[in-house]
């Protein structure tokens, strides 16, 4: 399975800051480590072209982004410091998403080694989340005639609003969102399917509500391409989840998702999403549970 990777998708942070950024490269050695992910399999993507980022954000925005313009007021918005490497990881974030999206239409199944970026807006960047990946890929696939209806699947704890927002009214994407109904963001855009669960869930409602949501979604919606938003933020003990999944849940969460998909014959994307587990080494072990199972499937 091939994957995207770049060192550079690791910008520093101040020290104590809440998102765990080291877990990209951790993610990436472990995976290649474990020998999960062979080197040569890791894609690595160049900067996002801006005319890519256009088809998203205002250019406003984007030169915001890129020339470190933003005021203090965007920057608290965003949660995250403005640097050029922060800039450039993003870009190349971006790209990642969508080398994954032509490599899951090539083989089968492809991730990015981050991503799921959902919280992102048009006009601004919020909940970490600096450009939307998910839909800038999505409106490059489709301009560029590789895909036309296209699902995304998201089951991080947070609602994916800034997916929602861009994607409102387009009868070609279908949007999901699988969250905890009263945590952030507090404003919610509707997603095509939006289902909001309360604080401790656990892992056999949680299950039997996505089984009974993808259901549903296949029924209506015959997808060429598949985005899945694994993120890790469900747990027990996430930092900010509520939705109290054990670890047994989580992985039972990405083998329903990978097997739905896989066994109806549609390219899949495996994207991070969010994750806030009690170290960078707990956050890396719990997001290289949805490659286990995806290397399962890919064979």
């Amino acid at each position: 399975m091939r994957v995207s990777y770049a060192p550079a998708y690791y910008a520093p942070l101040p020290e104590g800051h809440v998102f765990p950024m080291k877990k990209f490269t951790g993610l990436h050695r472990y995976l290649t480590g474990q020998q999960l992910i062979y080197p040569e399999n890791v894609v690595a993507p160049s900067p996002v072209d801006v005319a890519s980022l256009l088809t998203v954000h205002t250019r406003e925005y984007v030169h915001g982004i890129m020339e470190g313009t933003l005021n203090r007021k965007q920057q608290r918005r965003l949660g995250l410091p403005w640097s050029r490497r922060l800039a450039l990881r993003s870009r190349l974030a971006v790209q990642g998403t969508i080398n994954a999206g032509l490599m899951a239409l090539e083989d089968g199944i492809a991730g990015n080694l981050a991503g799921g970026t959902h919280h992102a807006m048009p006009g601004f960047g919020e909940g970490f989340c600096v450009f939307n990946d998910v839909a800038v890929a999505i409106k490059v696939l489709q301009q560029s005639m590789w895909a036309k209806r296209i699902l995304v699947l998201d089951c991080d704890v947070h609602q994916g609003n800034g997916t929602a927002k861009v994607f409102e009214n387009n009868q070609d994407v279908f949007t999901f969102s699988m969250h905890g109904e009263k945590n952030y963001p507090f404003k919610k855009p509707p997603s095509s399917l939006d289902i909001g669960l309360p604080d401790k869930t656990g892992d056999k409602v949680y299950l039997r509500t996505l089984g009974d949501a993808l259901d549903d979604i296949f029924s209506q919606f015959d997808p060429d391409l598949v985005f899945y938003l694994g993120g890790i933020d469900p747990l027990e003990d996430d930092h900010f989840g509520r939705l109290s999944l054990s670890m047994k849940g989580l992985q039972n969460r990405d083998e329903v998702v990978i097997r739905t998909v896989v066994e109806k014959g549609i390219p899949l994307v495996l994207l991070l999403s969010g994750g806030y587990a009690p170290t960078v080494k707990e956050t890396v072990l719990a997001h290289a549970e949805m490659y286990k199972k995806a290397l399962a499937w890919a064979s």
